[in-house]
């Protein structure tokens, strides 16, 4: 068995990763952090994680790396730079649901998080974290870089059609992204509150959130080329979920049948990704409490525009499950060891 830590524990993405760890058949936890929540059990902040023995404790970097050999780090944006280069020297594999190691340029993070990067050496070393993009590099790797929510959903989206080719160049590609209220973390600011994301829907961090660049790098990579993105994220009126609707402006005219027919080929085979049939388009319900992806598509030929849509659980596929994937590959396990669970019926 793997020893295991969480650090972060007592989030929404944290708790989400150790309630998939709890019932992981080749790791154990052995230990879970929170420096406002120590030594309390972890039922008195999340009761339905209860019977697990486990408290929340505020432990350093030597701490963690003597429980376990895998740390799972569920932390806000700079946290990870204090505690990656410590974990990796003493020979634990990291997985960083952070935004931290994702980009590859520091002077992009610096831009974009307003702080410097304080280990930019490791950047290289850092695998993303989006197995079905790039699961060559996750084998042994020691340190992952896990994609954001958004930039998963997107990316999920736009693959196949950028990868075979289908995008006009120079053109920008427009990703309309939904998201539930637990995306912005067990303390939500005040606009993100039930109060005020009851019965109601609205942009925010228009032409201004952080998961930009990241979603502008990975299509690169995609394409081959630059691919300019208009990126605006919205949030919903539900606890969990996240749809990314994508327009992509075509090279060539083509049908819904022919597109499909090439995503589908080039999904074939993955365990979390399923291309749903001509004419259907994804929910989120559909793959709540899964480490799924929905991805469905439709070419409006009068615009000669592509749009997908790929819809995932924000704190599973989008967080605690996609860390447990990457993980499973790094260490040479199972990719689906313990993210067998089937969305909710209902």
């Amino acid at each position: 068995m793997i020893d295991v830590v969480v650090v972060g524990a007592a989030g929404y993405a944290g708790a989400e990763t150790l309630r998939i760890l709890l019932g992981h058949p080749g790791m154990v936890v052995r230990g879970v952090t929170s420096a406002a929540d120590a030594g309390k059990p972890v039922e008195a902040v999340y009761p339905a994680l209860s019977g697990t023995g486990l408290r929340f404790e505020d432990l350093g970097a030597d701490e963690i790396a003597e429980r376990g050999s895998l740390v799972f780090l569920s932390v806000p944006h700079t946290a990870s730079l204090g505690l990656t280069p410590s974990l990796l020297a003493a020979g634990a594999t990291v997985v960083d649901l952070s935004a931290d190691y994702r980009l590859k340029d520091p002077a992009v993070y610096e831009q974009w998080y307003r702080t410097a990067h304080t280990s930019p050496e490791l950047l290289p070393r850092a695998a993303y974290g989006l197995p079905e993009i790039g699961r060559a590099a996750l084998v042994g790797a020691t340190l992952v870089a896990c994609a954001g929510c958004y930039p998963t959903a997107t990316a999920l989206a736009l693959a196949p059609a950028l990868e075979a080719g289908l995008a006009l160049e120079g053109a920008t590609v427009v990703v309309d992204a939904k998201s539930g209220v637990s995306g912005a973390g067990r303390s939500p600011s005040p606009s993100s509150g039930f109060c005020a994301a009851n019965e109601s829907v609205r942009a925010y961090g228009v032409a201004s959130h952080r998961h930009t660049p990241e979603i502008a790098q990975t299509l690169q990579a995609l394409a081959g080329h630059v691919v300019p993105v208009c990126f605006v994220p919205h949030l919903v009126p539900a606890t969990r979920g996240l749809l990314a609707t994508c327009y992509l402006p075509l090279s060539v005219e083509t049908s819904t049948s022919k597109v499909l027919s090439i995503y589908r080929d080039r999904y074939e085979g993955e365990p979390f990704v399923t291309v749903l049939a001509d004419g259907a388009m994804p929910a989120t319900k559909d793959v709540r409490g899964s480490n799924h992806a929905h991805v469905g598509l439709a070419v409006d030929a009068s615009s000669r525009t592509l749009v997908i849509s790929c819809a995932i659980d924000n704190l599973v596929k989008g967080a605690g499950g996609q860390a447990v994937q990457c993980a499973n590959i790094a260490l040479g396990l199972a990719e689906s060891a313990g993210l067998d669970a089937r969305a909710l019926a209902v």
